[in-house]
């Protein structure tokens, strides 16, 4: 495997151009009720989108960090490797997200070798022109693994970085000393009948999918409809994407709670690479290219689920039963603040239960 080092570029050109289109932005009427019900809020876009114009490209600790990118099987693949001499840990974010997600974690995480990829299509990792699952990332990640001279190593993972992982327990159970993830991404074969618990969360997240998952139907669809005005307009990108950070993370509406650094490096990282449109072919291309968990199916690995108290309101908490239908699950639990973006919201909570998870093990 040839890993060659890599260097943020600056996209002078591009922030400029980005600093220019915020300026000529075309506002629409504010929503009329309850501000948020119908969408992103009006008055808070505008203060973001002046946050953003200031913003500083790439961010000094960012740039400093050991950027490398690697071709595997023909994809060109970023990632941030830190070295330490302790067990490696390969962290895998989702979406809306990109590998600045995980970056909280890294001073925390003295113990371990850490390696943390871009998914393929999100910012510098490339997306084949074809159909590609987390099956398939799952297959990349451990021949970047290995690549990189590990025999066994642990995985993280939330949103599609939990599929991911997940699967990387299922293709190569004995590489995997452990798995870690911070909410669930695959359903499990059902096979006997539910317990309570079990169908009250099926019931929690029905009755999310009916007025939250619009934006997976659009992007499992036509992603690529979307993805013109997502590239074109700032305002655009970071009201679709804003909207998903305050409802999926534990700020209870306030955003000075919201890790602002880490949103807008996202932000940025999307808008001067151009990949908002391919990152969202995570949804399309699972939803119709990857199959669902078989009968045969099952993560063999010693797994741990921490529970974010912010995703008990988002789509319910998944039972401990649940999770056990589909991994070996060693550890479960409930984290007193945090959501979605755990490893950006509360890093210490993750990195804490990271770390005895796997001095357990």
């Amino acid at each position: 495997m040839n890993v060659q080092p890599f260097v943020i570029p600056s996209g002078s050109a591009q922030l400029m151009d980005l600093r220019e289109r915020i300026a000529r932005t075309r506002w629409p009427e504010p929503s009329p009720g309850e501000r948020w019900a119908q969408g992103t809020d009006l008055l808070v876009l505008r203060e973001l989108l002046a946050a953003w114009a200031d913003f500083v490209w790439p961010p000094p600790a960012l740039a400093a960090l050991p950027h490398f990118r690697a071709e595997i099987d023909g994809v060109v693949i970023h990632f941030v490797r830190v070295r330490r001499g302790g067990t490696p840990l390969v962290l895998t974010h989702g979406w809306p997200s990109t590998f600045a997600e995980m970056l909280p974690l890294v001073p925390l995480l003295d113990g371990f070798d850490l390696v943390i990829p871009s998914l393929p299509g999100y910012g510098f990792s490339e997306r084949p022109p074809r159909p590609h699952t987390t099956r398939d990332t799952a297959s990349l990640w451990h021949r970047l693994m290995q690549g990189l001279g590990y025999e066994r190593y642990g995985a993280h993972g939330t949103d599609f970085g939990a599929a991911v992982s997940t699967f990387m327990a299922i293709q190569e159970p004995s590489r995997l000393i452990g798995l870690h993830l911070s909410n669930l991404d695959n359903t499990p074969f059902i096979e006997g009948p539910l317990s309570a618990s079990e169908s009250a969360y099926q019931a929690d997240v029905e009755a999310w999918d009916a007025v939250e998952r619009g934006y997976s139907s659009i992007q499992s669809t036509r992603p690529q409809t979307v993805a013109y005005g997502l590239s074109d307009s700032p305002a655009g990108l970071a009201a679709w994407l804003l909207e998903k950070w305050r409802a999926w993370t534990d700020t209870s509406g306030d955003l000075d709670r919201l890790p602002l650094d880490v949103f807008l490096t996202v932000l940025t990282t999307f808008w001067v690479t151009g990949t908002i449109g391919a990152s969202m072919r995570d949804y399309f291309d699972n939803r119709w290219f990857n199959p669902r968990i078989r009968p045969d199916e099952r993560a063999a690995v010693p797994t741990a689920l921490a529970v974010f108290d912010r995703m008990r309101a988002y789509e319910g908490t998944p039972p401990r039963e649940w999770a056990e239908r589909l991994y070996d699950l060693r550890r479960y639990t409930p984290m007193p603040r945090g959501g979605h973006f755990a490893a950006a919201e509360t890093p210490d909570l993750v990195a804490q239960d990271l770390r005895t998870f796997f001095d357990e093990l």
